[in-house]
């Protein structure tokens, strides 16, 4: 056995199992000058003394400029300086990409985010895949960090598209700091937990002083706020050629997602009869007074207690006010938490009828996000989460949620997938949307370690 230590300044120095043996101390010693002089890592591979975590643990505590947190690793122990993790860096980064607005309807606006996404990957020495855009939307980015060993190895997923359109944040959303929250446009949802993916990595990286044993895969996609209708099948394939999956969507109120509910979306279209509003107005058949007498139906199936919701999120419709409207469409989003829901509200949706004389409906099926269960794999993925968690004092619980992502196409095809290990925050979607500064580096931590676990 030998204990390698690489510090900051390229200085490597190797302890052989011989001094390990002789005292303990030995192992503290290594230790001490490490926190002094600022190490990328420590590592010792098995069959390192178990003793040795617990003393240097307690012999470190006073231990100057820094504390080691060490933990075990296929690798073996594994001790990483507490201050490789920066929360200033962190969060410059986050503000980096949040300052670059990126809707899902601007392409381009869209484009100009991926380029930056590539441009942070190429410096951690990945290999970059720019898959070009289909049906108006923006390009993919495929970025791949090559592993030691061949096999499927990590896939790490998540968007970099917002609901947030160009210019909001410099109006209902500047990007500012208020304490511990810091708001910005896709801050939470999620560039926030993209970033810190990336980050985390990076500093696994140096401490590494090579690749991986696995090979890990960062995919940016553009159009997952409208339910990715364009990426799907890409994502699905990626997938499938990992063995695990894990997803930076927020983590908010410490929840880690296991599981999440099936989400449907569906544009209505109602005809009516015209006629001049003025002055015939008996003549005709308003599409928009029908469509509102629908939205009261539909929303009014939701059952807000189980999470199964019928939502409508955009109307249009009619031409001059004083022109009996003939044409009125709507967008609906529909949360099923269980297989039972989903069939049901496929049969409503599909049985709507028009409410009144001279209109008529037309429903269309859009993008679906399949009911993400969990599986055997996803609950190892899971206990070492917690395992990992628990070791650094960090509050986290797992579930079935809402609030759909891609990790909804790789769990339900049974890749063990774990969702919702982004930054911490609230207001996803709103103009109140934040992260929590004091998310960062713990949040940070945890990807590390679990992709330390995985690929490492």
């Amino acid at each position: 056995m030998e204990v390698a230590v690489e510090y900051a300044r390229g200085l490597r120095i190797v302890y052989n199992r011989q001094s390990l043996r002789r005292s303990m101390a030995a192992f503290v010693v290594v230790a001490r000058m490490a926190a002094a002089l600022g190490p990328l890592g420590v590592v010792a591979p098995p069959p390192a003394p178990r003793a040795c975590r617990g003393d240097a643990r307690r012999l470190l505590g006073g231990a100057p400029r820094c504390k080691l947190r060490l933990h075990k690793s296929k690798g073996g122990i594994v001790a990483v300086a507490s201050n490789s993790f920066n929360e200033d860096e962190i969060l410059a980064g986050i503000l980096r990409w949040v300052a670059i607005e990126s809707p899902t309807v601007d392409r381009a606006a869209v484009n100009r985010m991926m380029d930056e996404a590539a441009a942070t990957m190429r410096e951690l020495g990945a290999t970059i895949d720019r898959i070009p855009g289909v049906d108006g939307f923006g390009d993919v980015v495929r970025a791949t960090i090559p592993g030691r060993e061949d096999g499927p190895g990590v896939l790490v997923l998540g968007h970099l598209d917002t609901v947030h359109l160009v210019g909001t944040a410099d109006d209902a959303l500047k990007i500012r700091r208020e304490g511990d929250k810091v708001y910005g446009p896709g801050i939470l949802d999620m560039k926030g937990g993209m970033y810190l993916a990336t980050y985390s990595v990076r500093q696994l990286l140096r401490q590494w002083s090579g690749a991986p044993r696995r090979r890990i895969t960062f995919l940016f996609i553009p159009d997952e706020e409208v339910g990715s209708p364009s990426t799907r099948a890409l994502i699905e394939r990626e997938a499938r050629a990992h063995a695990h999956v894990l997803v930076p969507e927020p983590g908010m109120d410490g929840r880690i997602v296991t599981a999440r509910h099936a989400f449907l979306r569906f544009k209505l279209h109602v005809f009516g009869k015209p006629a001049h509003a003025g002055a015939h107005n008996r003549a005709g058949a308003s599409a928009i007074r029908a469509m509102a007498r629908l939205i009261e139906t539909i929303e009014g199936w939701s059952d807000l207690e189980r999470g199964k919701t019928f939502s409508v999120g955009i109307v249009n419709g009619g031409t001059f006010v004083n022109v009996v409207p003939i044409e009125c469409h709507a967008e609906v989003l529909c949360v099923a938490p269980t297989p039972a829901d989903f069939d049901d509200i496929v049969a409503r949706m599909a049985a709507l009828e028009a409410p009144f004389p001279g209109t008529r409906v037309e429903v269309e099926r859009g993008p679906v996000r399949p009911l993400f269960r969990d599986n055997v794999g996803t609950q190892a993925l899971w206990a070492k989460a917690k395992a990992f968690a628990d070791a650094q004092g960090l509050h986290v619980y797992s579930g079935q949620f809402g609030g759909g992502s891609d990790g909804n196409f790789t769990g339900a095809l049974g890749i063990p997938t774990l969702d919702g290990l982004g930054v911490g925050g609230a207001g996803p979607h709103t103009h109140g949307e934040h992260l929590l500064v004091s998310s960062l580096v713990p949040r940070a931590r945890l990807f590390a370690e679990l992709v330390d676990d995985l690929a490492g």
